[in-house]
């Protein structure tokens, strides 16, 4: 089972999809943007919305889906929010039968890390 997350500059996940392991990650990008829980921000010359991406979104297809969501590609490798999510010992290996089972465990894992994060911020307020 794959899967693909897209994340905030601080590494809270936006979105979580997940698909079968042979699934190549260009094919994902459309699904994982569509997915996204909050509204994107209007880019504009002087602030585009940049969007993270490691070298698998690198083709014509991953660029296309890309511009068509306005976002303006650079690379970065996403990994701490995989590892974060990687501690969650349910996702660690993937007891889960069914996919929805297992979408439905990430999507508490990345419910439980945005609630860690407004734990903390609100300890040091």
């Amino acid at each position: 089972m794959k899967r693909s997350v897209s994340v905030e500059a601080g590494g809270g996940p936006l979105s979580v999809v997940v698909a079968e392991a042979n699934v190549h990650d260009a094919k994902l990008l459309a699904a994982t943007l569509e997915a996204v829980v909050v509204e994107q921000v209007k880019p504009t010359d002087k602030a585009p919305q940049y969007l993270c991406l490691d070298k698998g979104y690198d083709n014509p297809t991953g660029e296309e889906t890309v511009a068509r969501h306005g976002y303006t590609p650079h690379r970065w490798v996403v990994e701490r929010t995989l590892a974060w999510l990687s501690k969650c010992r349910a996702l660690l290996v993937r007891y889960d039968k069914k996919a929805r089972d297992y979408l439905g465990m990430l999507k508490l894992a990345c419910i439980l890390l945005w609630y860690r994060r407004q734990h903390r911020l609100s300890l040091l307020r």
